[in-house]
Parts: C-alpha cells; structure tokens; sequence
C-alpha cells in the first residue's frame, strides 16, 4: 500500500472531510471531558476583564475564550474557538498542501501525527490564535507571492496583525518570511502590509506604554535574569522531536530539512523552520525554552515533509511507523478523555482534574470572601473559574514573579476587607486551619484587616550595577501609585504593619536583605501619583551575582515583588 502513495486520489476530498470530522469530534470530546488547564484559566480571566493588553500576552486568547464562553458557559465554551480553528487550520493547511500536489493520505498520517497540533486542537492558551493565524498567513503569502495585488496585500495586513494581536512570537514569523524573499522590498503593495499592520497595532502599543512596558520587561529582561543551566540546552532537542511527533519527530526534521529550495515559498518555508528552531536553541543559553514555544515551526515542517514526499517517496517502514505514531497519540486522548486514575496521575495531566470539587471545597469554608494565595496565578484563577467568581487573587511574592493580577483591579477591592490566606505549606505562627481537599492538603487564616501593596511600581534608574562586598549605596526610587485612592505607608493605628526592603537573591533563595529606615513609613502617595524615595543600602558582604528586587512587605504576607530585576554583582 505504501507504495502506492504518491498517486493522486480522486477521493483526496472525502478523505480530507472524514479526517476533519473526526479531528473536530476528538477535540470536542476532549473540550469537554477535560477540566481547564491552570494557564487557560487564567485567561478565561482576561476575557472576563477585556483589555488591549495583559502582563504576559496580547489580547486575541482573551477575544477567543470570550466570544465561545458567551455562547457556552462550560469547558467547551472556553475552548470552542479553538476547536473551530483548529478545524479550519487543518483545512487551510491541507489547501497549502495540495497546490504542491500533496497526496492526502499522507497528509492524514502526518498532520495529525505531529503532537503539538493536537494539544492546540483543544487547549486554549494564546498558542491556539497564533497557530492559525499562522496557517491562514501562509495561506495568504502563498498567493501573494504569485500575485502581486493590493487586495491580497490588505488581507495579509490584516493577518499580521491577528497575529502579532495573539502571540509576540509572530515577530519571527514575520522576520524569517522576509528575510527569505528580500525581492518583496521591491513591490509597492508590500509597503501597505507594514503600514496598515503597525495602525492596526496601535491600540496595543499605547497600552504597553500606558503601563509602563510589562510584557517587554517580563520578556525580556526578567525571563532573562536565569543563570545558564545546560539541562535546558540538551533537554530542548527531545522537547522538539516529542512535539513533533513521540515517534516519527525524528524522521520529519531529516526528511523536512532535506527538501529542495525550488521557488520563494519553499524557501520561506525552509528559512522560518530553521530560523525558529534555532532561535529558541540559543535562547536556551538565557534560560529554560519550554517546547511549545517553537509551534509555529512546526507548520513549515509539516509543509515541507508533504512537500518532499510528493517528489521523493520515503522508505515503507515510514509509512507503518507513522502509522503507529498515530495511534499511539489518538489512544492516549481517549484515555485522557476517560479519566482513568493513572492517567490522571501523570504529571504532564494532573492539572486537568480535581480542581472544581477543590474549589467547592474551599468555597464552602470561606463563603464569599475573598481568598488569597501566595507565589502562582494557577491555583486563583482554577478557583475564580470554577466559583465564576473573581473572588480569588494571587499575591505574587518577591521570590516568584509578577503577573497580571499585579495589573488587575481586583487587589484594590481587598483592602481593609476580612480575606482568607490559603497556602499549601503551613505558615508558622500564621496559618490556623487545615483543610482537607481533593488536591491534596491546604493550610489556611482568616486575615482581618486585609493591607497591600502589590499594585505600587518601584522604578529606579539603572538596572545592571556593581559595588566591593558591604559598600554602601544610595538609591533614589520613584514609586508609583496606580491605584484610585491616595497610599498612606503609615503605620500608625494599623493592624498590619508595612516596610520597604532591598532583597537580593542568588536563583530563588533570598541570601540577604535591608529594610528602609522609618523615614519611609511617612511617605504618602496621592492616588495615579509617583513620589521618590531615598534608600541607604549596603551591598551584599560575599561576593557573587544577585538579582536586587525591592520589595513592599505587610504583615503577614511573604512581601511582593513591587521592581524590576536589578542584575547586581558583588566584585
């Protein structure tokens, strides 16, 4: 049979009909039977408080999630825009394929062969968006390389900015697709595409600056604040060949990366699967690269190998083994889908179950107070999702990282409220209640007179210093209240006392830390004003490197993380 492949079917049509019923059934299924995932979640928050941008990500999973969840206000619901895509990305990529007269029943083994594409066939994270903006702007370039036409040129504008709207990984998409064809310059329609695309983008702009910048800092400069750690280099290649495929990704990069360049497409198809493989190889020097971030390489890849066995027949064991690969994937989502006990324990899954009778759970024991929980934006946004609430808030502590909830209005309802303060480890002399959950067992308080400062933006000048061991150093830094009301960091008549310090870390471990003067306790913000603030520090007393994160600490919580990352080295 194998041998008979690459002959055209004159049910290549059907074929590709049945394939995308049952792809969209499988999802569906899977949309349902599955409980959201801690990060979808959380952007089932961004839909809920609609904005130009978030911390993380541009907004197009937020316009996703909404439209589906004001249609279906279930799993499927949050998860149905991503299923229709899905559908549609595999349809227009087998349009792509087809004019290279790719056989179908190759693309039906290959396509869905690919992990990745299965995973962003029913999970909504911005992933989702961006794969098939990603098909439809191939699909685009792929005429508008064989027409120059101005019409086409506004379309592919358009889908440009759809894709830099879901994911800033679009920027290598966009990088690689011309620096394939520099020839391009030459056209006078091209020039509408970056114009029209950079007005369209505006709005997002204008929050990132608005905002002081979040996602380009997040990005980066704190992401990059990791010391170099080899596991994450040699660790990426079997990332990239599970995603690819458990066990044909191997044979795809080989057969992928041996087409021949014969006209611009091919080439552009070549260049954006090297290019984007090899970008996120040498960011694993900065740090980790998880392996979901190269799918829009994966598309090319796809094209490429179809591409190349249109012209080249591959071995027949290919064909058996893909075959196999296939299977292996489908059986597994079905198990996944069934819930079965062990399958649920795996720890790749794990956070797909559990988490609405864990929320049922902590809701029956604070009723509808707020809840508060320490270093993640996992746990609060299972529990606001499942609570269709926006009762839970994620106070993200100087020893992990800031996240959207630092932007969100949400903390400014808090203050001075009774909350309750639920960790997963016991918090000596804090935590008074132990519950016993279907996740596991939390520890918990009841905080009367709830007081913090999250939301306060420390900026100083300069962000990579050095100083001799215990040198003494001044700081001016300028903070900025964002919030609607005046900040008093008085402590008179407070339940809670606060403090400004200065904490320098060395990976995740605090190694030593100063606390501002009482001078700092008389300082007042008017409400959306920035005041400054002289701070007397003395350097680390060992030498080393260290991340200085200042930091604005009310009892009884760990202290925030209120600055950016300092890159401070002791000499």
């Amino acid at each position: 049979m194998a041998a008979t492949l690459n002959n055209p079917s004159r049910n290549a049509d059907r074929l590709i009909g049945w394939f995308l019923l049952v792809w969209t059934l499988l999802n569906i299924l899977q949309a349902t039977t599955l409980g959201l995932h801690s990060d979808t979640a959380y952007y089932w928050i961004y839909s809920r408080l609609l904005d130009w941008g978030y911390y993380d990500h541009p907004p197009m999973v937020a316009i996703f999630i909404r439209i589906g969840y004001s249609l279906i206000h279930q799993e499927l619901g949050v998860r149905l825009m991503t299923v229709l895509t899905s559908t549609l990305s595999m349809y227009v990529l087998w349009l792509i394929a087809k004019r290279y007269k790719a056989d179908a029943r190759w693309f039906v083994l290959i396509v869905p062969g690919i992990l990745i594409f299965h995973i962003y066939g029913f999970t909504t994270t911005p992933d989702a968006p961006l794969l098939f903006f990603t098909i439809l702007f191939y699909y685009v370039y792929q005429r508008y390389l064989d027409r120059d036409s101005w019409g086409i040129a506004l379309l592919l504008a358009l889908v440009i900015a759809c894709l830099l709207y879901s994911k800033y990984h679009a920027v290598l998409l966009i990088f690689f697709t011309l620096a394939a064809n520099l020839k391009l310059l030459k056209r006078p329609s091209f020039w509408l595409i970056p114009v029209l695309a950079a007005l369209l983008y505006v709005p997002h702009i204008l929050w990132q600056i608005q905002h002081g910048y979040p996602s380009i800092n997040y990005h980066l400069f704190e992401r990059s604040s990791e010391t170099y750690d080899f596991a994450h280099t040699y660790l990426y290649l079997p990332g990239q060949l599970l995603m690819a495929g458990p066990l044909i990704g191997w044979f795809l990069f080989y057969y992928a990366w041996g087409t021949r360049n014969t006209d611009n497409f091919t080439r552009c198809l070549l260049v954006n699967s090297w290019g984007t493989f090899l970008f996120f190889l040498i960011n694993t020097l900065k740090g980790n690269v998880q392996p979901h971030w190269t799918l829009i390489g994966f598309v090319p890849l796809a094209l490429l190998v179809l591409i190349r066995i249109q012209r080249n027949q591959p071995p027949k064991w290919f064909y058996r083994l893909a075959m196999v690969n296939l299977v292996v994937i489908v059986a597994f989502r079905l198990l996944l889908a069934m819930g079965l006990p062990y399958i649920k324990n795996l720890r790749p899954v794990r956070s797909y179950f559990g988490y609405p009778e864990w929320a049922r759970q902590v809701h029956e024991k604070v009723g509808n107070a707020y809840v508060i929980m320490a270093n993640g934006f996992q746990e609060p946004s299972k529990y606001n999702y499942y609570t269709r609430s926006l009762k839970g808030f994620s106070y993200d502590a100087r020893s992990y990282r800031r996240t959207q909830y630092d932007l969100w209005p949400i903390e400014d309802s808090l203050q001075h409220q009774r909350a309750y303060y639920l960790s997963t480890v016991p918090l000596a002399g804090i935590t008074t209640d132990t519950l016993h959950t279907a996740k596991g067992i939390y520890y918990g308080t009841w905080i009367n007179d709830v007081r913090t400062y999250q939301r306060i933006d420390i900026r100083i000048t300069n962000y990579k210093l050095s100083a001799r061991p215990r040198q003494p150093l001044t700081f001016n830094l300028m903070l900025t209240n964002p919030y609607p009301f005046a900040v008093d960091f008085s402590n008179v008549g407070q339940t809670h006392p606060a403090y400004l310090a200065a904490c320098f870390f060395q990976g995740e471990e605090q190694t030593y830390a100063q606390l501002a003067d009482s001078a700092f306790n008389q300082l007042k913000i008017p409400a959306h004003q920035t005041a400054t603030y002289t701070l007397h520090v003395n350097a680390p007393p060992k030498p080393g490197k260290y991340d200085l994160i200042f930091s604005l600490r009310t009892t009884p919580f760990p202290g925030g993380r209120n600055s950016r990352i300092v890159n401070f080295t002791v000499q």
